[in-house]
Formats: structure tokens, sequence, C-alpha cells
């Protein structure tokens, strides 16, 4: 990836993992570790699961801690610290966007593969530019008129991984609670239906919609996302969004839950071409 691209992300993600197992195998502790670079061990957690930048001058400290003198060796973990710190394109955009979010943007861009179950709306990167400006102006009460096109030129910024040669797959459940709750007016939902219908049929976009008629199902806990990386150092992440916060889980005992909690939402929702044949039977209602 070029500079300014998701990858950004993702490289500190893989330079915090290599320093960690480099500092587990020399049995040092996190507070050691900080110590070394006068930083605190939560400075060092957050160092190793990529939630920070780095200073070169830290890593350097670290790589000597360590034990790691081989001069190859130390100038690609350095190369991949300065990668990891330019900014993703996001990043003009971040004026309009909640401190958490940015990471998602990037983690989103990285992954090969994006899996998600959404009950309020649409989700983001299947949303129409008029849905998408319903949505923000429902979120962003009293916003300005600038600040709300931002925040949609984001959301259809987003949407062109699905359209790239490498697009991730991408596997969505939306809630028919998501489709039955008017954004904007009826032209603008008709206009969604529609663009779902189309969306739906790229080889890389599966689309299944979980029906009222079914009743209770396992994604009572809301909405969530399991993102995927082509990276084998890298576990998968579930993006949980709150109100004031987001959480990122990268636990596998907590992947896994999730991630069964969406096999049973995908054997229990219809099949793509049902779910556009209900898509079909929507747009004609509406």
């Amino acid at each position: 990836m070029s500079a300014g691209e998701p990858g950004s992300v993702v490289r500190r993600m893989l330079l915090g993992s290599q320093l960690r197992r480099l500092r587990e195998a020399r049995g040092i502790t996190r507070e050691a570790a900080g110590y070394s670079i006068r930083a605190s061990e939560s400075k060092i957690s957050r160092m190793e699961l990529g939630r920070v930048s780095f200073k070169t001058r830290d890593v350097e400290d670290l790589l000597t801690l360590y034990g790691i003198t081989d001069e190859a060796e130390r100038n690609s973990l350095l190369s991949l610290a300065k990668e990891a710190n330019v900014a993703g394109w996001w990043h003009s955009y971040s004026d309009v966007l909640p401190s958490w979010f940015p990471t998602y943007v990037g983690l989103e861009g990285a992954a090969s593969l994006i899996r998600a179950y959404e009950v309020q709306f649409v989700h983001g990167l299947l949303q129409t530019e008029a849905y998408a400006r319903a949505v923000v102006r429902r979120g962003m009460k009293g916003a300005s008129a600038e600040d709300v096109e931002r925040r949609v030129a984001l959301r259809l910024e987003r949407q062109k991984y699905l359209l790239e040669d490498d697009a991730p797959e991408c596997h969505i459940v939306l809630d028919e609670a998501a489709l039955r709750r008017p954004y904007g007016d009826r032209e603008v939902m008709r206009g969604q239906y529609q663009h779902l219908i189309e969306i739906s049929a790229r080889p890389n976009v599966r689309l299944q919609i979980m029906p009222f008629s079914f009743g209770g199902h396992s994604g009572e806990s809301g909405a969530f996302t399991i993102l995927s990386f082509p990276e084998s150092d890298l576990s998968d992440v579930v993006y949980l969004e709150q109100l004031t916060s987001a959480l990122y889980l990268d636990k596998h005992e907590d992947v896994a839950q999730y991630e069964k909690a969406l096999k049973e939402l995908q054997q229990d929702s219809p099949g793509p071409d049902e779910s556009r044949d209900l898509l079909r039977g929507l747009l004609q209602l509406s």
C-alpha cells in the first residue's frame, strides 16, 4: 500500500505484535520495557496493541533492550515504524469524526473480509448518498451543512473499497428493522432498496436479510462488525460502536463468540437470492 492508505493502522498492529514477541522472548516485563524508554507500562501495552504512533528513538531503545543487534533486522522494524506513522486519507475528516472512529476506518480499509450485522440502519458500506445524508443529519443534530456533507463524503470514500480490484469480501446480515425504518423520504428509501439489490449481486458482496417473521435470533445483543486481515500475524477484530465510545475486541474467546453469533444469523436468514426477493418486495410496496 502507498503512503496514506489504510495500511498504516495495520503496520502499527504488526510492529506492536513483533515488539511484544521480542519482549516476551527475553522475559522482560512491560514495566521494565516502559522504564527503558521513560514511559509507563500502559504505554508499552498501547504500543504492542498498535493503538499509538511510534517514536523512532523509542523503537531503537526497545530493540537494543531486546537484544536485536542485527542491522538488517533493526532497519526493517524501524522502517515499519516510519510507515506506521503515515496519516491515512481519512485524517482530513478528523474534525467531523468521533475520536474512536479513525482507527475503525483504517482497519476496515485494510481488511480482506468484513462481516457484520446491522439492525438500526443499512450498513455504511452499502448506503446510497441520499440515505447516508439522512442518517448523518439524524445523528449530527445541530451540525452545519458543511460538516454533514464532509461526513457523507467520508462514507462514500469508504465505499470505494468494495469496487477495487482487490476488494474485500463483504458478508452482511441486515435485520428487516433496518429496512423498514425510514431515513429520508419515500424516494430515498426506494433508491436504497434498489442499490442493495444491485450491489448485492457483486461477487464480493453477500447480503442477507433477517426477517421479522423469524422471531428472536442470535443478534440480540445488537450490531457488530468482524474484520479479518490478510496478514497471518493479525487476529480478527470485533468492532462494537457505543454512544460515546467504541470497543475493539481481539481476544480469541471474544471473537469466537461473535463469529458463532454471525454464523447462526447467516444460517437462520434467507440466502442472498431470497434476500434480494425480499428487497424487491419492499421496493414494490414503497
